[in-house]
């Protein structure tokens, strides 16, 4: 399994930075590899199914992602899987009115032929977990500003 987990502070208050968050379409603004997310099945809350497209290494990537865990204002969770990964996302929150502190943990279970490469991935999850980061805190400051 590896690993990728950030934490971003922003004056946004936590009730924006959630309602943005968990309505995880959003990760098409926020998430660069992400073209289209689309919600499938559910109203957002626990088992509500979402399929994601991402552009990988110049590769369509299809995820379906399941939201297992959301307890309002404190923790949104979802589990994936596709062809060669079992993903998992865990997001918290901690703030009030005033700002927000949001901490995104991605982590990647390589199953099939992707254990083989499973040693390369570090340095692209780094990338990928900085620009998803820096685009994440940008559209949270957006919103605040809104």
């Amino acid at each position: 399994m590896k690993t990728i987990e950030r934490t971003i502070a922003v004056p946004t208050p936590i009730q924006r930075v959630w309602e943005y968050v968990v309505d995880f379409t959003t990760t098409e603004e926020w998430d660069p590899p992400t073209e289209t997310t689309v919600r499938v099945s559910g109203d957002g809350g626990v088992g509500t199914v979402y399929r994601n497209v991402s552009r990988l290494l110049g590769n369509e990537v299809e995820s379906e992602y399941t939201v297992v865990a959301r307890d309002e204002l404190r923790l949104f969770q979802l589990e994936g899987a596709n062809g060669g990964m079992r993903l998992r996302d865990t997001i918290t929150f901690e703030g009030d009115a005033s700002g927000t502190t949001l901490t995104y943990r991605a982590e990647f279970h390589p199953r099939g032929a992707l254990k083989l490469v499973e040693p390369l991935l570090p340095l692209g999850l780094k990338r990928l977990g900085d620009r998803t980061s820096d685009q994440l805190e940008t559209c949270l400051r957006e919103l605040a500003a809104s």
